[in-house]
């Protein structure tokens, strides 16, 4: 990642935020109201609230969250390549993974990038517990 002060790191979070939400609002027709984008060694957090569409509330007035969950997770999914180049033009660093949840209850969802490690060789912010016979100890 870039080398950041804290106001750099706060403008590259703000512009993860509003490129998330800019898909968001492309895509599903309404971007969620607030998001905020935390980035935490080599995590990239956003948290939206707000998210659902006048469609997808009905359905969870409705009891029937487990379908806008589906629909939401397949199609966070089949855009991933998307979220995961918009991080990656913003942080200059390749997410190596990428999830996506929704919290029907309290109209919020979470997008979650895990980056390559860093090219300054301060690793990737996992910790390896296991032994050399693979077990954990």
């Amino acid at each position: 990642m870039r080398e950041m002060t804290t106001t750099s790191r706060g403008q590259l979070a703000a512009a993860i935020s509003n490129a998330i939400v800019g898909i968001h609002s492309r895509h599903y027709g309404k971007g969620p109201t607030k998001a905020k984008t935390y980035l935490i060694d080599d995590s990239v957090v956003c948290v939206m609230q707000d998210v659902f569409t006048t469609v997808e509330r009905t359905l969870i007035e409705a009891g029937r969250g487990d379908l806008v969950k589906e629909v939401r997770a397949t199609f966070q999914y089949s855009m991933q390549d998307e979220f995961r180049e918009v991080v990656r033009s913003i942080t200059g660093r390749h997410p190596r993974a990428f999830m996506s949840q929704i919290d029907c209850d309290a109209d919020m969802a979470i997008e979650f990038f895990l980056l390559e490690d860093s090219s300054d060789g301060n690793g990737d912010g996992v910790i390896d517990i296991t032994q050399m016979d693979g077990e954990a100890f």
